[in-house]
This record gives C-alpha cells, structure tokens and sequence, in this order.
C-alpha cells in the first residue's frame, strides 16, 4: 500500500477561489444572486469548469445538467468517491452556502493533483442543477425525477427542456443521469450548517447524522362569516379563533413533545380579512421535519387529533391536505466513524447533528452511501447576504473532507 505524505488544502487558494465565484452575480452589499438557469448560472458553471480541468479532472454534463467532474483512480473499475453541492442561489444569497462543497471538492483534488497523487478509488466533483428550487439534478441521479416536465416550469413559464438546453441538459434523456452505487461508492457532501448549534456549543464541526424527513401541509379552516358587533361571542363559528389554536397547537407539539423535531406555522390567510366580519375561513401551511419517519407519522396522528378537538370545541371545520412528503435520509454509519476520527486526528471539536435543512446529499443517499460535514454559519445565518463562515472554518472543513476522503478510499474496497 502506498504510503500518501501528509496532505493539507491550499487556504489561499480555496478563499480565493470561493471570493472569485461570488463575484458572479455579486449585489451592492455583497450578497450574491445566481438563480439557477439565467446568465449569472451559466458563467459560474463556465468557471467552475474551468477549475476542474485545470485540476486534471475529466468534465461532463449528463442530461440532467450536472456538472460531473472526475479524477481518475489507480484502480480499473472502482466505484467513485463523491463530492459536491451546488452554485445556483436563492435570489438573494450569501456566498457559502452550496459553493464551499463544491470549491472544497475541487481543492481536494488540486491537492492530489499538485503531487502527482491519485487514490485506488476515482474522484467525482458534483455540481447538481437547480438545488435552491426543484432540486431537479440530485433527483434526476437518485432516479426520483417526476415525468411531467410541466412541474419543472419556471415561475416566469420557461419549460424545464429549455432550461435544460441551455446548460448542456436533455430533458428527453433525463432518465440516462441515474446513477446507482457500482457508479457511486460513497458521497460526502461539506456545507455550512445554516444554524446556530455549532456556533452555541462552540463545536469547529459537525458530524451529520442524516437529512431530516419533511412533511408539508395546507389547512383549511371554515367557520361562518358573521357581522362583527350583531353576532354574541357564544354563536360565532369564528375560524380566525380556531386557526389561533391550530397555530399553538403546532407550536406545542414541536416544543414539548420529546425530540428534536421542529413544527412550523409559516403561511397564514384570513378571509373576509375585514375588521367588522367574523372570520369565516383561514387557510394556513404547516412544516414538520425530523430525522425519524416514525416519529414524524405519531407527531401527524397526534396533530389531527389536537385538530379534530379544536373543531369540536369551535364549531369549525377543519381539513387538513398533505402537500409534501420527503423521507429522511440516515448518514451511514461508516462514514460517520470516520470523520469523528477525522475530527479527533486534526483536534477538531465536533458534536452530533441532524441537518433540518434539505441537501443534494439527501437523495444521493437513496442510492448510495453518504455523508455530510458542517461547518458553522456566524449567527445561524443563510440564505442573506450577511451569510458568513471565516476563512479559517472554510479551511477546516475542507481539511476534513480531504482526510475523510484518504480514509474512505482505504475503506471501500470496491
């Protein structure tokens, strides 16, 4: 076995690179907008292709419109170590969240490049279409695209084949980017963590234990609109007073019942929405996320019973639509043991996570081993423009992805 010298990224280079992308899309206070498809989408995605060449990776883009970028291994035949997240940004994005993953996979393989090394395994940089809105080339991977393009259509009414043709994509192969794990051996995404836990435990890591589950849906309430000053309070069937109780019973389900679940009131409509009618209907939207199907199902079967009581109690109807279902995705449990060893190897402090926010890594992992580091987001912020992670935690993380990467490619033996 060869025996590798002690690797270490390139800070420098890395900053650098990360300050260069971000100037793609860059607003007047720093933030960076680069919705997926438009102008901005396309010359990052010429950039970042540029950088993988450079590297010594071979470049191609499946019919999904994945930016697959690969470092051949030593040895014929072997399943690929994987990497990668996203460029595109919400409309007003900060310049980490996506983009360090992908610039920390490249520098993983700048490394190795600059001393003539290679792994027995290939290495796979991943840049995965459209993450920020339909998720549409992590899916496409993972083979969970739905067949209608008409889903896909863009807010502005651009057809997905369109979109798809613009960054090299093909909408009628888009079956032909599914991958399975004789292609993908393994896949470890970095990502700042877009919360406050590793900042508040003043943990430098965090080691992911999966990609929580997420349950969405629409309620309806409906009571019966009524003339504000001639209706006495004990003959109102105000929906806006059962909605109220709707709201808190949600927030008590994800404060006081055991776990690390988090339930969510984000939507709210009231109508007539006048001051001098008893409401007569609210529509609301709810958010429950946890690691564990299970417990979300019981946290379901306990919030339609609070509903059905509050009904009761206010002469309201109340019906509930499910409106989105993602499973949660489990970290295996090999790659865990491994960056925890990792961590301890650099004296790195680290703690134990789910990620409540949704990743590519969450449908890789429906094919294929996978993984996720963290490294801490100032104030827990994302998706902003004062979105922050130091020069120095962007190092540490991509240090780890790189000795997670030399330790995995000893573990995999095919």
């Amino acid at each position: 076995m060869e025996v590798l010298p002690l690797l270490s990224i390139n800070g420098d280079r890395l900053n650098r690179s990360l300050a260069q992308l971000a100037e793609i899309g860059k607003l007047p206070h720093g933030g960076v907008s680069r919705v997926a498809f438009t102008t901005e989408d396309l010359l990052a995605r010429q950039l970042v292709q540029s950088w993988m060449i450079e590297a010594g990776m071979t470049v191609r883009t499946d019919a999904a419109g994945n930016i697959i970028g690969k470092y051949a291994g030593r040895r014929e035949g072997r399943a690929a170590l994987a990497t990668g997240s996203h460029i595109d940004t919400v409309p007003v994005a900060g310049r980490y969240d996506g983009c360090l993953g992908v610039l920390a996979g490249i520098e993983v393989v700048r490394v190795l490049h600059d001393n003539h090394l290679r792994l027995d395994h290939p290495i796979e940089v991943i840049v995965f279409t459209d993450e920020e809105c339909t998720v549409l080339g992590c899916k496409a991977m993972a083979g969970e695209v739905v067949n209608d393009p008409g889903y896909y259509r863009r807010n502005d009414g651009t057809p997905i084949q369109t979109c798809l043709e613009k960054i090299g994509g093909d909408w009628s192969k888009i079956a032909t980017a599914k991958r399975d794990r004789t292609e993908i051996a393994a896949f470890v995404e970095l990502h700042v963590e877009q919360g406050g836990v590793l900042e508040t435990t003043e943990a430098q890591i965090g080691v992911v234990k999966g990609i929580v589950g997420q349950y969405r849906f629409a309620v309806t309430v409906t009571g019966r609109p009524n003339h504000a000053g001639t209706t006495p309070m004990n003959m109102r069937k105000d929906a806006l007073v059962a909605a109220s109780q709707v709201v808190l019973a949600v927030n008590k389900l994800g404060v006081e019942t055991p776990g690390e679940q988090v339930a969510t009131v984000g939507y709210f409509n009231v109508s007539p929405n006048a001051v001098n009618i008893v409401p007569g209907q609210v529509d609301l939207k709810i958010d429950l996320r946890d690691l564990s199907q299970e417990h979300l199902e019981d946290l379901i079967r306990q919030m339609e019973q609070e509903f059905n009581a509050i009904a009761t109690a206010t002469q309201t109807e109340i019906v509930m639509h499910q409106v989105l279902h993602v499973l949660p995705t489990l970290s295996a449990p090999k790659i865990i043991d491994t960056i925890v060893q990792v961590c301890e190897e650099l004296g790195l402090s680290y703690c134990h996570l789910p990620s409540r926010a949704g990743h590519d890594a969450q449908e890789i992992g429906r094919f294929t081993d996978m993984g996720m580091i963290f490294v801490p987001s100032r104030a827990g912020i994302s998706h902003a423009e004062d979105e922050y992670t130091s020069p120095e935690q962007c190092i540490q993380g991509s240090n780890m992805l790189l000795q997670t990467f030399l330790k995995l490619d000893r573990l995999y033996p095919v």
